[in-house]
């Protein structure tokens, strides 16, 4: 399929909504700097479902989004955000559903644009990070933020599921991981002899120092991949599989916004939101996630 006709197909499937309530044209797409992909998807979500109306939440949120950030005085809207119609859902496979993640990522790396997935389940970050490891080749890492390690071999006799995530995606990139505080013994073993470092929630909180060695750890480009079940549950209750304790609004955006200066940001994706009806402060705050790392990456 060509650049144009799958740049038509970005601009023609699904729903019309948008972040911030944005412009949708061919126009703006060619204007934008950023794009974002929402992914409708929760086919092998571990505890509870859901997520696949995370995407939309978040885009209704965010046109109650003040386009003002009062941290970097900046607003990220000017440089252009587009919004992707949601992405068409295929019931029967996982594999295809990461496999056309992986085809739309292409597109939108190869149009110049920088790609935000939101989501859905945290297994078609996948898509996202094959689609980069094709395009930008080697020499870069994903920064993976989330309670869990997602570094299961299988899980309920699949090895290509939610809970297997960063474990695939070690095929295309190394990965870094903060904020865990769930995982299995063969995890944990897994990821000392590979070697994934994990920086544990309670030591990455206690030791400010921790930030600093993340990033020594980490090369010039990066991918960052955001489970908000990362975030502490009193704050974000509005996941799948939400574990006691996690990070907090600041602490999760500070040591953001010190990642996205010291390294260049090719991509990132806010994933795993499971909108609780009645209760729209979690479906708020992704919002001001995604717009508060845009202005980050345009400051």
């Amino acid at each position: 399929m060509s650049g144009s006709n799958n740049k038509r197909g970005i601009l023609s499937v699904g729903s019309p909504y948008s972040f911030l309530g944005l412009e949708k044209s061919e126009e703006a797409f060619e204007k934008a700097r950023v794009v974002l992909i929402p992914v409708p998807y929760d086919g092998t979500t571990t505890y509870q479902s859901g997520t696949r109306e995370g995407p939309r939440a978040i885009i209704m949120a965010s046109k109650e989004l003040e386009p003002f950030d009062e941290e970097t005085l900046t607003e990220p809207y000017i440089t252009g955000i587009f919004t992707m119609n949601e992405l068409d859902v295929t019931v029967a496979s996982p594999r295809e559903m990461v496999l056309k993640v992986e085809e739309v990522g292409r597109t939108i790396i190869q149009s110049g644009k920088f790609p935000v997935m939101v989501g859905g389940e945290h297994l078609m970050s996948l898509g996202m990070i094959k689609a980069l490891a094709e395009e930008k080749g080697t020499g870069w890492s994903i920064l993976h933020i989330d309670a869990h390690a997602d570094l299961r071999s299988e899980y309920q006799g699949s090895n290509f599921s939610n809970a297997c995530v960063m474990r695939l995606a070690l095929d295309y990139a190394p990965v870094v991981s903060v904020g865990i505080r769930s995982l299995t013994r063969e995890e944990f073993d897994f990821a000392r002899n590979y070697p994934v470092p994990i920086f544990f929630c309670q030591d990455f909180l206690k030791d400010r120092n921790s930030w600093d060695k993340v990033l020594e750890l980490l090369p010039e480009k990066i991918y960052v991949t955001i489970d908000l079940d990362a975030l502490d549950p009193s704050v974000m209750p509005s996941v799948g599989t939400p574990e006691p304790g996690g990070l907090g609004w600041y602490e999760l955006t500070g040591f953001l916004r010190k990642v996205f200066s010291a390294k260049t940001v090719l991509g990132f994706d806010v994933m795993e939101l499971r909108p609780i009806p009645g209760l729209t402060a979690p479906d708020f705050l992704a919002a001001k996630l995604i717009y508060k790392l845009i202005a980050y990456l345009n400051s």
